[in-house]
């Protein structure tokens, strides 16, 4: 059969004259007659051209998918299959869970093919004028404005819900896409490169325990708190040089890591700190028998060393970054990452610039002048 035309289709009005309808035919050619619910004719014609459009482009059936489901029942679905324990870790579930509360309040009942960049953008503009509401005995109180960056994290949980559901083949194209994010948010995702000047700063200020951390991150690009803090000793093999990781943010996490020999000393200095016991870094005051958080530690000792804050996770970006600049391929540098999809790398190698630049201020203008063989005057 002939592949129908890309221009075939109309819109006529039912009987009652309420609701335009529209008329076209499917790749087969068979005629299908759904309604637009408007009553405006250039909206009526713009549905059409998409449903056109979505038949020239093979995916009619996903956009009737998705327009049948409700976006908080899709919500729901993410949340039980793709955001607990042990897919991701029980903080980022706990942050999923709080934007969820918040999109589900403003989406609702709709359709997810009917969410558009420009309804997520006036989202977000809704709430950055928000402010921030306590819940205490006495009531709610409301305090300052919400942080652009807690905004923005909503934007990110957004995006990843609406990828699953473009996985799944339930919606042709991500609408986040499309979305400019209102203001300005600072560092986003822009990880910090620690020079080696500033890393010396900072383990001169630093705890012994929280020396070896750097050390083995920025040596071996572990994980800090799903896979570092939470080691065992057993998982380190001094002998060959590596430290088994049998849990880890994704599958491709879990490895036999290879040490270099700063690592390996800073593996040996912490089991020597550790004392007797399991973990590799012990704690009284946590239930678990390990640490769990090294966030105020490491904002006092950034401080003392004067160096503006950055995340401890950079320091994973910092690794990368520096096989990168040693000329290691960027395949390789995924796979030393242990990340599934190489383009995660893409954030790290963004560092390149910054490493770049600190090679630009080495520019030396005035090189060579007035040595013999060399011209120091302009020619005639």
């Amino acid at each position: 059969m002939a592949r129908p035309s890309k221009h075939d289709g109309s819109i006529y009005p039912r009987n009652d004259g309420k609701v335009l309808w529209m008329v076209y035919r499917d790749r087969n050619g068979k005629r299908v007659r759904e309604s637009t619910y408007t009553d405006d004719w250039q909206e009526a014609q713009r549905k059409l051209r998409e449903r056109l459009q979505s038949r020239d482009d093979r995916i009619l059936e996903v956009v009737r998918k998705g327009e049948k489901l409700q976006f908080s029942d899709w919500v729901d679905f993410f949340l039980e299959n793709y955001s607990r324990p042990p897919i991701r870790a029980e903080k980022t579930h706990a942050a999923n869970q709080r934007s969820a509360k918040h999109l589900k309040a403003a989406f609702g009942q709709r359709p997810v093919a009917d969410i558009s960049a420009d309804d997520i953008e006036h989202y977000l503009r809704r709430r950055l004028q928000a402010r921030v509401q306590v819940k205490t005995v006495a009531g709610v109180i409301q305090k300052g404005l919400l942080k652009p960056t807690t905004v923005h994290q909503e934007l990110r949980v957004l995006r990843r819900m609406l990828n699953v559901a473009v996985r799944k083949r339930l919606l042709p194209a991500n609408p986040c896409w499309g979305v400019e994010f209102p203001v300005k948010v600072n560092g986003l995702f822009r990880p910090h490169y620690m020079s080696w000047s500033e890393q010396q700063r900072i383990e001169f200020q630093a705890p012994l325990y929280l020396r070896n951390i750097i050390r083995v991150i920025t040596e071996s690009g572990l994980r800090v708190y799903k896979e570092l803090l939470s080691m065992k000793k057993e998982q380190v093999d001094l002998e060959n040089a590596m430290v088994w990781i049998p849990d880890s943010k994704t599958p491709n996490g879990i490895a036999e890591v290879p040490l270099t020999e700063l690592a390996l000393e800073a593996f040996r200095d912490q089991i020597r700190l550790a004392g007797p016991g399991t973990w590799l870094f012990p704690s009284d005051e946590n239930p678990t028998g390990h640490q769990k958080s090294l966030r105020t530690v490491w904002h006092a000792v950034l401080r003392r060393a004067k160096v503006p804050y950055f995340r401890l996770y950079d320091l994973r970006s910092t690794y990368a970054t520096r096989l990168s600049a040693g000329g290691v391929a960027d395949e390789w540098v995924t796979q030393l990452l242990r990340q599934g999809d190489a383009k995660v790398f893409k954030k790290y190698s963004q560092m390149k610039l910054q490493m770049k630049r600190e090679a630009l201020q080495k520019l030396n203008r005035k090189a060579n002048e007035g040595q013999p063989g060399f011209a120091t005057e302009r020619p005639n």
